[in-house]
């Protein structure tokens, strides 16, 4: 099989496509990734982002709503959907001969939605129920109710599902009207991975959204100004005491990216070998699991460290992991360690290159936040460029904050 190669591609009507070949491949990616979440809501709207999302696939003009699900599922593919705090994803998977089945779908639904009424009633209880459930996993709920307290006051600190209140003000117009706005060729990135070649992956795909039209929306960022607290317990009737210790950092294209990226890995990352889960469950058997992680906006971010205890242990396991992130800060990355830390990330993404899926919708997120995807070997020569310096100053520059649900 030859080497995978991606390429871009921009419309007349300005809509970006983000193209990666995969020649020989049995399966096809394809879809739009749209400039607008939970963050672009006014308070009225919170939750609109994502009832569109699940509502899109109701009926357009042309199909009703048990057409659009057979559509793909009839030829073995899949029909999916997700909402975050900055981008709306439509896309499908399918077997690798299907593109234009797939383009003219998608294509379908964010042109061509209609949202029926009887439709919007029968799933505003299924998001009820959704919303409901969340609350019930408290493991979930605390990276939510971590970022209301950090971005207290701004856009982002909403919950991406919204509330039941606002979910009854949602009806047909206003669902189209949000399509209008925002589902424009200037704010989405359409993207493919699959066998086709770019050149005729690209006429498939724009004679499905020709009609696509509209102007860029007005967007008015609000800056958010994290806000930093010692530490805040909820009382929650659970086993556990479920725990995020994290900290504001910066976002997407800030100079730190890329040791934010090594010291998560390093601290809490996917491998046994991370320091956290060593310290704490390897060493001491405090917790089955402990993790860290990033959430990265367009101008700003979050570091997060989540682990669930006894909550017995829960103060203990608090000061060692802050315990950790000083050790870091003080220089206990040394220049080995750090070459091994290296190795380790650099083969983490070799191995997440594989999931085709992930690779592509990291690339359209790339493309739509900040106009281009950057190649592989240029992450693998930034992360090698890093000093063990910018590691520790990375740490040292954590003002971190921790929230538990669970028993107190």
């Amino acid at each position: 099989m030859c080497e995978d190669s991606l390429t871009h591609h921009t419309y007349a009507n300005g809509l970006r496509l983000v193209h990666l070949h995969r020649p020989g491949a049995a399966v096809g990616y394809f879809g739009v990734m749209v400039r607008a979440g939970s963050r672009d809501e006014a308070p009225d709207e919170h939750g609109l982002a994502h009832f569109v999302e699940h509502t899109i696939f109701k009926g357009t003009d042309s199909l009703p709503a048990m057409s659009i699900l057979n559509r793909m599922e009839s030829i073995g593919g899949e029909l999916n959907a997700y909402t975050t705090k900055e981008e709306t994803v439509v896309y499908t998977v399918f077997p690798g001969g299907n593109l234009n089945r797939a383009a003219r779908l998608v294509a379908d639904l964010v042109i061509n939605s209609r949202f029926p009424a009887e439709e919007l009633d029968r799933e505003r209880e299924v998001v009820a129920d959704e919303i409901d459930s969340y609350l019930d996993q408290p493991s979930e709920a605390v990276f939510d109710d971590f970022e209301e307290l950090i971005f207290a006051g701004n856009p982002l600190a909403h919950n991406i599902l919204g509330r039941r209140d606002t979910l009854t003000a949602f009806t047909s117009e206003r669902c189209r009207a949000y399509l209008r706005r925002w589902y424009v060729p200037g704010n989405m990135v359409a993207f493919y991975a699959g066998p086709l070649p770019a050149g005729r992956a690209a006429e498939t795909i724009g004679r499905a959204f020709a009609t696509l039209s509209g102007h860029m929306p007005v967007r008015t960022p609000q800056a958010p100004e994290p806000r930093q607290f010692e530490g805040v317990s909820r009382p929650v009737d659970t086993h556990q005491a479920h725990t995020v210790i994290g900290a504001p950092t910066g976002g997407f294209n800030s100079p730190d990216r890329y040791a934010m990226a090594l010291f998560t890995n390093i601290i809490g990352g996917p491998g046994m070998n991370s320091l956290l889960n060593i310290r704490l469950r390897e060493r001491l058997g405090l917790v089955y699991n402990v993790e860290a992680s990033t959430d990265i906006f367009t101008d700003c971010g979050l570091l997060t460290v989540y682990y669930g205890c006894d909550p017995a242990d829960n103060r203990r396991c608090e000061r060692l992991v802050r315990t950790v992130v000083r050790s870091v800060a003080n220089g206990a990355i040394t220049p080995a360690r750090l070459q091994k830390a290296k190795r380790q990330y650099l083969g983490q993404m070799i191995l997440s290159g594989e999931n085709v899926e992930n690779r592509i919708l990291g690339l359209a997120r790339q493309t739509l936040l900040r106009g281009y995807a950057i190649p592989r070997a240029e992450v693998a020569e930034r992360i090698n460029s890093l000093t063990c310096s910018d590691i520790a100053d990375f740490a040292a520059s954590l003002q971190l904050s921790r929230l538990t649900l669970g028993p107190v």
